[in-house]
């Protein structure tokens, strides 16, 4: 019954977390022009924690959210996307509110990401809001 449990589970994380799934408050699998991705194979992940600036409004977080998740269909090396607000009870999120997890299948893929022209002007549309930042890149294992 245990590996009935853990079997379900697994089947239950996957699904969630494929293409397809929807983990976070908005998912885009751009499934018509992006394959699918080989779940087996490690990738690249690329975590964006925010914190805003005390005061800024809902609608100025909303074209931040907004302008993050367009760059999945405008930039091709993007391989998935998604994100979130933070609802741990834990209380040890320093302030951080929203979660972006963007995955690549490369080091080479990131490399296009972080200087393209579309990745810049999403920059320019959260730096006026932007209390801190913290990003964490890592494989999967």
């Amino acid at each position: 019954m245990k590996s009935l449990f853990t079997a379900l589970l697994i089947a239950a994380f996957f699904t969630s977390c494929s293409p397809g799934g929807n983990s976070g408050n908005q998912a885009n699998t751009n499934e018509e022009t992006k394959p699918l991705l080989d779940m087996n194979k490690k990738l690249l992940r690329h975590v964006v924690l925010i914190k805003f600036k005390e005061g800024t409004s809902s609608s100025d977080i909303a074209k931040v959210e907004d302008a993050f998740g367009a760059l999945e269909d405008k930039i091709s090396e993007i391989r998935g996307y998604e994100w979130g607000i933070n609802n741990s009870p834990e209380g040890a999120d320093k302030g951080f509110t929203h979660c972006f997890l963007v995955t690549f299948e490369s080091e080479e893929d990131r490399e296009v990401y972080l200087p393209h022209p579309d990745h810049q002007a999403f920059v320019e549309v959260l730096t006026p809001h932007l209390e801190d930042v913290l990003v964490v890149d890592y494989w999967t294992e």
